[in-house]
């Protein structure tokens, strides 16, 4: 059996030593990936140039040898100082690969693993480039942050994780890359407050296969929409930003779905909670938000019984629940937790008003879905399977449902459907949850 040559990659280092280092730390992470170094341009699969771009004669430097890399390779990915200068160097060499700026280790493999991939090795590779997997194969979480900058009372999330940590906007489409050459049909992007995305980093940009890009959650969202899946959003706080994203759901680049923890409508109550308090808002950015994306799902959850909640609190949430006609609601009553503050407020609620309260909410919540499924009778959509039942019953899922917490929609006579793959179906049949459809 022949031996598989190694891809190899010739690297020019340019420009001041902190430069050098930059280079180093690359090559470092190239070689430990299996990636070999050529000593000549025609030995190279693909040529680095890491470039000065402090003065006019470093920068002159550098795009002479971006030029000869070019003529003498024709593959070639720029890094370093120059590359933080705007179109500078794609007006001067359009063909080159990719173009990041500086300190981009992480942007740079990205770009030399879209166009020399290092091939998986099942002798020598114990795992999958996507990594151990507990989900099925076509979807997939993709966690965009660590910790959590807010205090609501009763989360101790900040106390156990610390604040919020944004990770790098490359790093985090790399992986969303990686899991869809996978086969990853369905990306859920979560996090403990997604919306906050990039707070951090103060939206630094980053690199993208060479592409500058905000570290903020519309531009993330953007990006992840060009890669042909479905890509649906947990977990994320009505900050005013988040109005951006819906005409992306309205263009089919995101999946019309948004996951908003509200927890409560009552003003009050809210404020115990440390929580936005303008309810009327939220009702007519909702109400926005439908207008411009009709087939958009809302999803959110809710604590009933928090301490003070009074009656009159719990029937102005249950005004708000029947305005809003949220899509999918999820409801706990609430519990104390080791730590939180909202443990040390006054009034607390009785055991058994909660959970009356809970069922209350639930039943509401019930006919309000039910009444939104049967809109969708006779319509078609496309749902991703998920399973075959014994009977041949397909279980898949539409844009309106997030795997695990949401409804599904049932298709008989689906036992050749293939699993992880898309297929249309026409609605027929809906219950308070399920929807039920025929294949067309």
């Amino acid at each position: 059996m022949p031996v598989k040559q190694e891809p190899k990659i010739g690297f020019v280092s340019l420009g001041c030593p902190k430069a050098l280092v930059d280079s180093e730390q690359i090559l470092t992470q190239l070689r430990a990936e299996g990636y070999g170094v050529a000593p000549s341009y025609a030995a190279a699969d693909l040529v680095v140039v890491n470039t000065c771009g402090f003065i006019d004669a470093a920068v002159a430097e550098s795009l002479e040898a971006i030029g000869e890399a070019l003529s003498e390779n024709g593959k070639v990915i720029v890094t370093g100082c120059l590359g933080a200068k705007g179109d500078l160097v794609r007006d001067l060499h359009p063909s080159v690969l990719a173009v990041t700026g500086p300190h981009a280790c992480q942007e740079v493999l990205a770009a030399v693993h879209a166009h020399l991939p290092r091939p998986h090795d099942p002798f020598l590779d114990l795992v999958p480039p996507q990594g151990i997997k507990l989900t099925p194969r076509h979807y997939a979480y993709l966690k965009i942050s660590e910790g959590c900058n807010h205090r609501c009372t009763f989360c101790i999330i900040p106390q156990m994780r610390g604040g919020l940590i944004s990770r790098p906007i490359g790093e985090v489409l790399k992986e969303a890359e990686t899991l869809v050459r996978a086969g990853v049909k369905e990306l859920l992007i979560i996090s403990q407050d997604t919306s906050a995305y990039g707070v951090d980093a103060r939206y630094r940009t980053g690199f993208w296969n060479g592409r500058p890009i905000k570290t903020q959650l519309t531009p993330l969202a953007a990006a992840l929409g060009e890669l042909g899946v479905w890509v649906r959003l947990h977990y994320v706080y009505p900050y005013p930003h988040v109005d951006d994203l819906i005409p992306l759901m309205a263009e089919g680049k995101l999946l019309p779905y948004l996951d908003v923890p509200l927890q409560h409508a009552s003003p009050r109550v809210l404020k115990a909670m440390k929580r936005p308090a303008n309810t009327g808002d939220t009702l007519a950015r909702i109400r926005r938000w439908r207008e411009i994306c009709p087939d958009i799902t809302l999803r959110s959850t809710f604590i009933v019984g928090f301490p003070g909640e009074t009656a009159a609190d719990f029937d102005r949430l249950l005004a708000f629940l029947e305005e809003a006609e949220l899509d999918r609601v999820g409801c706990f009553s609430y519990s104390p937790v080791a730590g939180a503050a909202a443990n040390d407020l006054p009034d607390p609620v009785a055991e058994e008003i909660k959970q009356a309260r809970q069922e209350r909410l639930m039943a509401l919540q019930a006919t309000i879905s039910a009444g939104r499924l049967r809109r969708k009778l006779g319509r078609s959509c496309t749902v991703l399977v998920d399973a075959i039942e014994e009977d041949g019953t397909a279980v898949a899922r539409s844009s309106a449902d997030a795997p695990e917490i949401d409804g599904a929609v049932y298709i008989e006579a689906g036992r050749d459907l293939p699993v992880g793959e898309f297929v249309r179906v026409r609605i027929v049949d809906a219950d308070q949850h399920d929807l039920y459809g025929e294949r067309l």
